[in-house]
Order: structure tokens, then C-alpha cells, then sequence
């Protein structure tokens, strides 16, 4: 039972800025992630931050409603193997618990890079996808190619979870969803859809920590709308270069907790 008062007031800080990044930038795992490691293990801390930062997922579901609309196909094709990746990489990570404790600092690594190039792809992307016409739906290798890659990135969203709206968008924008407002759409749903299997695992074997978590969830629902009112008066980019600055800072630094001290 947690009886720091700081400690809470931390976390919920925490939670209410990744809530907040989350509707300007994104990448706020890299903020609740380590606020959670600090005071619980790692396994744990990753549990908990998939569960704080949810019901943001859903809000997000709720406000692309309208595009999702022209995707319902494209849905119905992707949501059975983002679920079942979602179910396997949070299985993973109950099964090997003391494993992602090392792959730690490699995750956040990875998350950091896929945040950094998130800019550029979605600018080829916008490029690529100018007009929000229906491009034919993927069939044959090419839809089997893309359930499969999507099945991947749902197993390590399950796993660790930060940076696969990336990895989505970047497959997304060949396969004929719609323009980027469409892509992020459906990126936004299969995402929540992602989470959502691995939080029915994580609830079932017990590794979430209340304590910490409810307190998270009502500050990054809070930080979210008031994410939503600043990003109209904040340059995202400046957000995004205080993320990924955070984002290798804390790679590093687990880096050197994990190895080179040990």
C-alpha cells in the first residue's frame, strides 16, 4: 500500500504530462513508464502504465469516430490479429518476467528511435495519401502480409506497447486506408484494441497496482483534454524534441543501471 503522499503526487504528475503528450505528440509511456520503474519493478510498471494511460485510448477511439466510419472494412481485417498479439506479448511478459526487466532499456530505446522518425514518415505519408479518395482494399500476399506484420506489432505493443502507432501508421499509409487523418483513425482503434487484450491478461493474473493506477488514470484523462486545448497554441515539434530527448536520456540510463552496474 503506498503511503507517500509525493510518491502519488509523482506519479499522477507524471500520468497527467503523458495524457497531455499523448494528444499533442505522443510518446507518453516515456514519461509514466520510468515514473513507475522508480518505485515499483518493471514488469509491474509496465503494467500499470498500460492501464493508466487506457481510457485515453478509448477518448481517442470516440474522437476519430467519424473517420473510422470509411475504415470499417479495413477494421473488421486487423482487429483479430492485433488482439492476438496483444494477448501473446502480454502473455510473453508474464511468463519472462525477469527478461524484460533486461530488454528494458533496449525497449525504450526502440520507442525513442520510432518517435524520432514518426515526423518524417508522416510527412512521406501525407505525400503519399494527398486526398482521403478509398484506395482499393488489400487482398491476397498483400493483405496476408500486412495481418502478419500487424500481428507483430501487436505482440510487442502487448509486450511493452510505446511506439507501435508508428509502426502502424508507416504500414497504413501503403495499404490504401485513406489520407493521414484515416490512418491515424484506424491507428488510434487497433491501438486501444492492442492494450485492451493485454490489460484482460495483466487484470486476470493480478499485476496491476491499484494503488498507483487510479490516481494515474483520472490525471492522464485530465492532462489529455488539457493536451487537446494546447496543442492548438503549442508547436508540437518543440514536444516532440523534449520527448525524444527524454526518450534516449532514459535509454542511456538504463543502459548503464542494467549492464555496466551490474
Amino acid at each position: 500500500m503506498p503511503t507517500d503522499p509525493t510518491t502519488l503526487v509523482t506519479l499522477a504528475a507524471s500520468a497527467f504530462a503523458a495524457g497531455a503528450l499523448n494528444s499533442i505528440a505522443g510518446g507518453g509511456t516515456l514519461l509514466t513508464f520510468p515514473a513507475l520503474f522508480a518505485v515499483i519493478g518493471p514488469a509491474a510498471a509496465n503494467v500499470t502504465s498500460t492501464i493508466a494511460l487506457l481510457p485515453g485510448s478509448f477518448a481517442g477511439v470516440w474522437g476519430y469516430r467519424r473517420e473510422l466510419a470509411g475504415a470499417r472494412r479495413f477494421l473488421v481485417q486487423m482487429l483479430p490479429p492485433s488482439l492476438a498479439g496483444g494477448l501473446c506479448g502480454s502473455l510473453l511478459m508474464v511468463a519472462y518476467p525477469e527478461d524484460f526487466g533486461r530488454l528494458v532499456p533496449w525497449l525504450i530505446l526502440t520507442a525513442a528511435t520510432l518517435f524520432l522518425l514518426q515526423q518524417p514518415i508522416n510527412r512521406y505519408l501525407r505525400k503519399r495519401r494527398a486526398d482521403d479518395t478509398p484506395h482499393p482494399p488489400a487482398t491476397g500476399v498483400k493483405l496476408a502480409a500486412l495481418i502478419g506484420f500487424q500481428f507483430l506489432t501487436a505482440t510487442y505493443g502487448g509486450y511493452f506497447g510505446a511506439g507501435i502507432g508508428i509502426l502502424m501508421l508507416s504500414a497504413l499509409g501503403f495499404m490504401g486506408v485513406g489520407d493521414i487523418h484515416r490512418m491515424n483513425a484506424v491507428k488510434t482503434c487497433l491501438a486501444a484494441a492492442i492494450n485492451a487484450a493485454s490489460v484482460v491478461v495483466f487484470v486476470r493474473d493480478g499485476l496491476v497496482n491499484w494503488d498507483y493506477a487510479g490516481p494515474m488514470v483520472v490525471a492522464a484523462i485530465l492532462g489529455g483534454y488539457a493536451g487537446a486545448r494546447v496543442a492548438r497554441r503549442l508547436p508540437a515539434s518543440y514536444v516532440r524534441y523534449a520527448v525524444i530527448a527524454i526518450g534516449f536520456g532514459l535509454a542511456a540510463f538504463y543502459f548503464i543501471k542494467t549492464y555496466a552496474l551490474t
